[in-house]
């Protein structure tokens, strides 16, 4: 078990690139591919990861490999980190990068990891917004000002994977810079819109009785009163980044509190 210190959480910020699925096809539109026609199955690429708010971003990928398949020294230096992690950082991590990590985890006997708390940006941008895209590509253009997700350089779209798998130096290069800019851009994107998420608790992480906020602020101020059907909080604003907390203690008397009748 992760124990609680003074520090805060462990957050990992990730994500994951994986090889295509090569199969046998006759068409190139709406097609169903059998289990039989699976040529080569997917596996790991390349990951990059980062600890939120460190400068280093932490990279590996599968090119010097003599069988390029064989994605298990990947696979452990991963799991270590997210094993270390308390909370995790992705965009459509919940049904893409941690399933798909799971599934080659488990296909190579490696246990689970630690269990970790997980933030997907993709869900707070369908729960909360009604962006023309909630594409990683569209958000970072449009909320992010120092990084914003790459658009392919030299090796345009599947090309890229495409030469990854072929050898190309060059191409392993540009799939390094892509990999990295999706997790530099990701934790920007976060800082963007953790303000309007409120699934967890930074405050459980930490011994302190000092509240701090998922920002990393401390500095909060009143702000109104939250009410629910039994009872009335003090609510409160970061002066940062504006999420919204409140006050576990009801304000009201225990004979108003009785004297409340609950619509029905």
């Amino acid at each position: 078990m992760k124990k609680v210190t003074n520090n805060g959480p462990k957050v990992l910020v990730f994500d994951i690139e994986t090889s295509p699925i090569l199969a046998y096809v006759w068409k190139i539109w709406d097609e169903n591919i059998g289990l039989n026609q699976i040529h080569k199955d997917w596996h790991i690429l390349s990951w990059s990861a980062k600890w939120l708010g460190d400068k280093k971003v932490m990279y590996d990928d599968q090119r010097n490999e003599k069988n390029i398949d064989n994605d298990k020294r990947l696979l452990e230096k991963i799991w270590k980190l997210l094993d270390e992690a308390d909370i995790v950082i992705t965009q459509n991590g919940k049904s893409f990068d941690v399933k798909k990590l799971n599934a080659r985890f488990i296909m190579n006997g490696m246990q689970p990891p630690s269990n970790f708390k997980h933030i997907d940006t993709l869900r707070i941008a369908r729960k909360n917004f009604a962006f023309t895209s909630n594409k990683l590509e569209y958000m970072t253009d449009k909320l992010c000002t120092k990084y914003k997700k790459l658009t392919h350089g030299k090796f345009s779209g599947f090309n890229l994977w495409k030469q990854c798998l072929l050898g190309n130096m060059k191409a392993w290069k540009e799939m390094e810079k892509y990999n990295k800019y999706d997790v530099l851009s990701l934790e920007e994107l976060y800082t963007k819109l953790i303000p309007w998420d409120s699934t967890i608790d930074f405050n459980l992480y930490h011994n302190k009785l000092t509240n701090t906020c998922k920002c990393g602020n401390t500095d909060l101020t009143k702000k109104g009163f939250i009410f629910t059907a039994v009872g009335k909080y003090q609510a409160y604003k970061c002066k940062k980044c504006g999420s919204r907390f409140r006050d576990r203690t009801n304000l009201f008397s225990k004979d108003k509190r009785e004297s409340l009748k609950i619509n029905t």
